[in-house]
């Protein structure tokens, strides 16, 4: 096994498990932070499409399970990992310049790094919301939902990232 794919299993089980317990999180009945799409947004850049949904597919499936969601977090992830590398080719569309494929605030840069993050997590947050309530009743709650989710897991994740990057790690 190859020091990437260790760091990759390690990462999908503190995933999962810290995603266990930010499922009892939920902020004025509005903001859940959703952390386990953390290790979607780490995955290389030069990981396969097929190898990048299938561990997308599998840690929604697992977060599935714990959280009794019946699907609706595995369909989400899956459609996330499928929109990763556009989303990625808009904000920064010179792929072939990175030293490091694993996209991160030290590798992208801060604002670069962001955009690509927050966007995945909006994407994320309305998928989830709109497979969860499947209607338009209490339209402004969803959206209140949507945006109160995104902006937690996105402070939260901008903190998961500056603690689990190493300092090896080159800005472009």
């Amino acid at each position: 096994m190859t020091k990437n794919t260790i760091i990759s299993v390690i990462l999908f089980i503190i995933m999962v498990l810290l995603q266990i317990i930010c499922n009892r999180i939920c902020l004025f009945n509005i903001a859940v932070p959703f952390v386990f799409i953390y290790f979607i947004l780490r995955l290389p850049m030069t990981l396969s499409v097929n190898w990048v949904m299938t561990l997308s597919f599998l840690i929604g499936l697992v977060i599935d399970i714990f959280s009794n969601t019946a699907g609706m977090n595995a369909m989400a992830c899956t459609i996330l990992a499928a929109a990763r590398k556009p989303i990625f080719s808009l904000y920064f569309p010179r792929e072939d310049e990175m030293s490091n494929p694993v996209p991160s605030i030290r590798t992208l840069g801060f604002v670069s790094y962001l955009k690509y993050m927050t966007t995945l997590t909006a994407v994320f947050c309305v998928l989830i919301y709109g497979i969860q309530l499947f209607t338009f009743s209490n339209f402004l709650l969803t959206i209140y939902r949507i945006l109160g989710s995104t902006l937690l897991t996105s402070i939260v994740l901008i903190g998961f990232d500056s603690i689990v990057t190493t300092n090896r790690e080159k800005r472009l």
